[in-house]
Formats: structure tokens, sequence, C-alpha cells
């Protein structure tokens, strides 16, 4: 049996797994925690990996590794390969004014031919300017600019130079300073940022070695974005893709690159060399942990009780902006309750509102992704809130469409590892691992809820 790893570097959490390379099935795996926070020093992400991977058993028999990695984290390292400075990751807000400056600079339609997206403050462009702007120090000591799953690949290859850095296509689309179509760093956009020119990774195919098995024991394939490794993961390759963790993400795969100049959809790239559009709210399964700590519940008392309440809340809607929003693009907005009565202000109907109100913000997402060409008949859902009996039941209510949630796995892990097998096989394609059965739901389309949180949306954008 040949053995594979996928690894999972997330905002909250270090995940591996080990599976057949053939079979895709699950040997052994392993967890560790990252510390909270939006920004966070490298170091703890490897000291998480290590943890994680001494819990699965450790890659002794393993023959290749791949990294999936949060996307857009500002990585930034001096000449010696030591990190400058703790990294800003994709949902620290801060460089909100940068992102503005940029895009008033250029102008949004411009960016968005350029690298298919708008600058927001996810973006690594935005997180460099703001380095530039407020700790010019650590600017002109940054002789290189990696993102998370870059820097955890290096570090697994025992660091070598700092021109043997490499990315993949997924993770490169997420800077706003790469071009998929010409599979090129757009590099007059990447010293708008940071005001001078660094290394940055080599950019590889979607199923080329990174790094040969003589430095680390096992072959390291090139990685991939969360978002792409978790497409690969769930084999949702023809499917929308809804995933609902610390953020709520809304993608598909598709043969162009879009060019939003809205900013909603992001024109990425997948893992497969085809593109990835996307939307991305910042609010997802931590607007049901906040409202259940809140109430004083458990996440599945939350969902008992949102099940309990009518559709639509009794009136009851959320605005769950609780960390500023990617879409729309408020990064410092904040959250809202409307319509509130005292026939209304139960527990039941507020946790209904926490779900409603998180699947509307996504369903925005959704719509952004159809005003770009993208067809929607059935959505498949993944991440930690998916377990929500009360998410599956009601989304389709928002959606307006099928959902269909696979069994619960580390998808992002496991489509690193399927990467890892693809690297292994020499082959065109991925290899298709037996996914298991699939849960559907549908219902109703509750009537008027998605004008009421459109309305209430428009409220932050307009004052």
């Amino acid at each position: 049996m040949t053995l594979v790893a996928g690894i999972d570097s997330s905002t909250q959490s270090c995940k591996v797994v080990i599976r057949d390379a053939e079979t895709g099935a699950l040997v052994r795996q392993g967890r560790a925690a990252h510390p909270e926070g939006t920004e966070v020093h490298p170091d703890h992400w490897w000291v998480a990996l290590q943890q994680a991977r001494e819990q699965a058993g450790g890659f002794d028999d393993v023959a290749a590794v791949s990294v999936g990695g949060q996307q857009h984290g500002m990585v930034c390292l001096d000449e010696t390969g030591e990190v400058v400075r703790p990294a800003l990751l994709w949902n620290d807000t801060r460089s909100a004014g940068a992102a503005a400056d940029l895009v008033d600079e250029l102008g949004a339609a411009a960016w968005a031919e350029a690298v298919g997206s708008v600058p927001v403050a996810s973006l690594t462009v935005t997180k460099l300017r703001w380095l530039a702007e407020h700790e010019p120090a650590s600017a002109a000591r940054t002789a290189a600019v990696c993102l998370p799953h870059d820097w955890l690949s290096w570090k697994l290859a025992g660091s070598p130079g700092l021109d043997q850095l490499v990315t993949d296509r997924s993770d490169a689309s997420g800077t706003g300073y790469f071009d998929g179509r010409s599979n090129a760093y757009r590099r007059e956009l990447f010293e708008r940022g940071l005001g001078h020119d660094a290394i940055l990774p080599r950019v590889l195919g979607p199923a080329e070695v990174a790094y040969p098995g003589d430095g680390a024991g096992f072959v390291i394939g090139p990685g991939a974005g969360d978002n792409a490794a978790g497409m690969l993961g769930v084999q949702a390759d023809d499917d929308v893709l809804v995933s609902l963790g610390t953020s709520g993400v809304v993608c598909a795969r598709s043969g162009a690159q879009p060019a939003d100049p809205s900013g909603l959809v992001a024109g990425f790239a997948d893992a497969t060399g085809a593109f990835l559009p996307l939307a991305c709210t910042l609010n997802a399964a931590r607007v049901l942990d906040a409202v259940a700590r809140t109430l004083r519940v458990s996440l599945a008392e939350l969902s008992d009780l949102a099940l309990a309440a009518p559709p639509g809340a009794g009136g009851l809607l959320l605005v769950p902006y609780l960390e500023g929003e990617r879409t729309p693009n408020l990064p410092l907005s904040t959250g809202s309750l409307h319509g509130l009565t005292l026939a209304n202000l139960t527990p039941e109907n507020l946790a209904r509102a926490a779900v409603e109100g998180m699947l509307n913000g996504v369903a925005a997402g959704l719509d952004a992704l159809v005003e770009q060409g993208v067809s929607i008949s059935a959505v498949r859902l993944i991440g930690g809130a998916a377990q929500s009996e009360a998410v599956r039941r009601i989304a389709p209510t928002v959606f307006g469409v099928p959902v269909q949630v696979p069994a619960p796995g580390e998808y992002v892990a496991d489509g690193a590892a399927r990467q890892a097998a693809w690297v292994l096989s020499g082959a065109a394609e991925p290899p298709t691992w037996p996914l298991g059965s699939l849960d559907a739901y549908e219902g109703t389309p509750t009537a008027g809820l998605r004008e009421r949180y459109g309305e209430a949306a428009t409220k932050f954008i307009n004052r």
C-alpha cells in the first residue's frame, strides 16, 4: 500500500490525514490547534503541524505530502529566511484603508482585468501596502514574500534557499498580484503594495513536484489554497460548493477567469489548471458560536431551538456582520438585529435568525456568482456549520435550490492528499476516490426572507 498525506493548515487548526494513494481509504489522522487572532507568527503553524503529524503516526511510511492552507496570509522573510514579523491573516481587516487606496489608484475595473480580483482587506497586496505604510522598517527588511502553505511546504523541505520557495496557481491567485491567465506575477502590482521588489515563490503546475524526496524523505506536492484543496477533496468538479467554516465560501469550477469590477467575485485559480470564481463572507460558523454562547446553549441545542421556530423567525432578522464583512465589502461594519418585538424575542427565534442570517449572507455570494455566469441547480455543502441539522434543513429555504451534504470529513486535507497521490501517479488527471453517499435536502423558499435581509443589509452600504 502506497500512502500519501494531506495537510490542512487552516485559521484555527492543523489537520493531517494519511490515505491510501490508490483507493483514498483513510489510514490515520491527527489534529492540533492554532492560536486565536488575526496576526500569528508562522512558527505556531509549524509547531501545530509537528503535533498533528505525530498524532497521525508520522510520515516515515508516507511517499508524498501536499499542504492546503488558509489563503492570503502575508508571510515576510528576511534575506536569511527568518520571519520578519507575525503574519497578517486573511481575516485581519486593518488593511481596509490600504485596499481602498489601491483601488482608487488604478480603478476597480483595471484591477479586475489585471488579476481577476479587486483589492479588499483580505488580499495579500493590501497587507503589503499596510506594512509599507505602518512598519517601513519591516517592509525594508522583507526579502521574500510567501503564503502560509508555501512557507510550510518550504519548512517540510528543510528550509532551502529563498529561491527555492514554491507555490501553486490557486494560492498565488489570491494575492492580488498574480494573473491566472498568463500564470505570471504582475510585479508592478506587487511593488505597488510593498514598495520594492522581492523574491516570490515559483508557481508550479497542478501536479508538479515541489520538492523531491531526497530532502524530507517524501515527495512534496505543490499544495493549494484551502478553497481549491477543498474542491479537490469533495470532488465537486461540476457543482457549486458552499463551505461554512470560519468564513462562508461560495465557489465553482470554471474554464475562464472572471473579472468582476464590483469586487464581490474573486477570479481565483483552482488546483487543476482551471479557475475558481469565488465569493467569501467573513461571518459563518462563528455566528452560530456567538449566538449559542449568548443563549448559553450548545450548538446542538441551538440547532434544536432554530428548528422549533417558524420560517422567518417571526420577523426577527440578524445581519451577521460580526467581524466586518467582505461580501459586501464593509470591513468596518458590525452586526445588527432587526424587527424586534415583545412577541418574537424568544430563544427559538434568535437561534433561527442566526442560522437564517448566516445563510442569507452566503446567499449574497451565490447571487454574485450567478451574475458572473455561473449556473446553480444545486449546492454541495461542507464545513463545520454544515453538520448542524438546522443549517442543513434551512439552507434550501434560503438558497432556493436543493442542498447536498457529503459525510463529515477533512476535505481540505483530503484534497491535499488527493493532490499528493496525483503527483506520485504522473497522470493527466487526479485520481478518483470513492466519496460516499450524499444527504439531500430540499425546502420551499421562505417568502420575503431574502428581500427583507437585502433591505436590512443595504442600510450598512448606504449609511
